[in-house]
């Protein structure tokens, strides 16, 4: 008999998803072109700091919402989705007004009222989703993972373009954000197109209770990831200098956020399929054999070519990050493994282990950046590398067990 996930749909949304990753970071290799040769490592870093700001923030529109919709019985799927469509429009609009504020404070702190501006350009984002998320969610309900993974990548694909060209047109570290707010309605539009829905007023509206036990600790796991990835920039800026962490913001795009699209393709997926699939299991281990024998490889290659396109890409003057781009990819193949581990434990009900082991791999990447900021950015890069590996594989060794050993049973 076949593996599991190769006879379901699994490996085709998963391809789909990937397709599209490989797209947005195709299209992101003319932005980071168009960046390194027109604008300056410290106006880079001021542009870098207000995304890393904003992205935790976005961060907090993964709340569970869509994913409680996306797993609750049919039955029930009405007044849900009445009461999603109010509790997305309140936490954006939230969102919105958090973020204006954290921008008066980077600007306030720095002296530099241009943060200020980047960060409320970035904040007009939040007021484009909370109208086409309910439709996101009910999509991939209805199994139309390829459709949002092609408006999704066409989003990103779109605004890197226009970013690209903007750069150029326009060196400024406005330039590096606007695109994000000018792309948001073709996500919104797209998504309103692909399953239209409207609200059944003849459905009572669903207690918020099982959002709110459900979504606090997805809620507390998508924030503390963002900040895994994000907020290491802000200390780089914070003890390096605005022109170090331009030089660590091209490194870190280059190196582990290409590679980690992977990741990002494999987690859009993977929930879904966990959540029903009869034999968990042997579909866990499945997606641990797929991460490991498709996705590790291709990062591997990755980091080996780094030394040759790094030069091509960047153009002169950036010669001395291409071993830091190396050491950054290879940060997403025990990325991939645990991305595993945390679809098996949210499908099975305990997203608070899950949000527990972030906290602790976050804080220890943090720590991580404060001692060795004083050794350079390589050394900043290593100790990432060495801190995400052993905490991660260890956190992911339940998962291994469940997955290939026939003694233990999912609890």
């Amino acid at each position: 008999m076949r593996p599991a996930l190769l006879n379901a749909p699994f490996a085709r949304n998963l391809a789909a998803y990937g397709a599209s990753e490989v797209a947005a970071k195709a299209s992101r290799i003319f932005v980071v072109m168009a960046v390194a040769r027109s604008l300056g490592a410290e106006e880079i870093g001021i542009a870098a700091a207000a995304m890393a700001a904003s992205d935790i923030l976005k961060s907090l529109t993964e709340n569970g919402i869509g994913q409680r919709l996306i797993a609750c019985r049919e039955s029930d799927l009405a007044g849900l989705a009445r009461t999603a469509l109010r509790l997305f429009w309140v936490w954006a609009v939230a969102l919105f007004v958090i973020q204006l504020a954290l921008g008066t404070a980077l600007a306030l702190a720095s002296g530099d009222v241009m943060l200020l501006i980047l960060v409320a350009v970035l904040a007009g984002e939040f007021l484009f989703m909370p109208a086409g998320l309910v439709q996101a969610a009910l999509a991939m309900r209805a199994g139309k993972l390829k459709q949002t993974a092609a408006i999704a990548g066409g989003q990103v694909v779109g605004a890197n373009l226009l970013t690209a060209v903007l750069v150029l047109v326009w060196p400024s570290p406005l330039a590096l954000v606007l695109p994000k707010l000018l792309s948001a309605p073709i996500w919104l539009i797209s998504m309103r197109r692909l399953h239209p829905w409207r609200a059944d007023r003849g459905a009572r509206f669903a207690p918020i209770r099982p959002f709110i036990g459900f979504g606090a600790p997805v809620l507390g796991v998508e924030m503390v990831k963002a900040l895994r990835l994000h907020a290491d920039k802000l200390l780089v800026g914070a003890l390096l200098g605005p022109e170090a962490l331009g030089l660590y913001f091209m490194a870190f795009n280059a190196g582990l956020g290409l590679a980690n699209s992977f990741s990002f393709a494999f987690a859009s997926v993977l929930f879904p399929h966990l959540a029903t699939a009869e034999d968990r299991a042997g579909a866990l281990k499945q997606a641990f054999l797929m991460g490991a024998g498709v996705i590790a490889p291709v990062v591997v290659l990755q980091a080996l070519a780094a030394p040759y396109y790094v030069p091509i890409l960047f153009g002169d003057g950036w010669d001395g990050v291409s071993h830091i781009v190396s050491i950054l990819c290879l940060a997403a193949i025990p990325g991939v493994i645990w991305t595993s581990a945390a679809g098996w434990l949210r499908a099975t009900g305990r997203p608070g282990i899950e949000f527990k082991t972030t906290l602790g791999l976050t804080a220890a990447l943090l720590v991580n950046t404060v001692l060795m900021a004083p050794f350079g950015l390589t050394a900043i890069a290593v100790g990432y590398l060495v801190t995400a590996t052993v905490t991660q594989l260890i956190a992911s060794l339940p998962a291994l067990g469940a997955a290939f050993s026939p003694h233990m049973q999912e609890v």
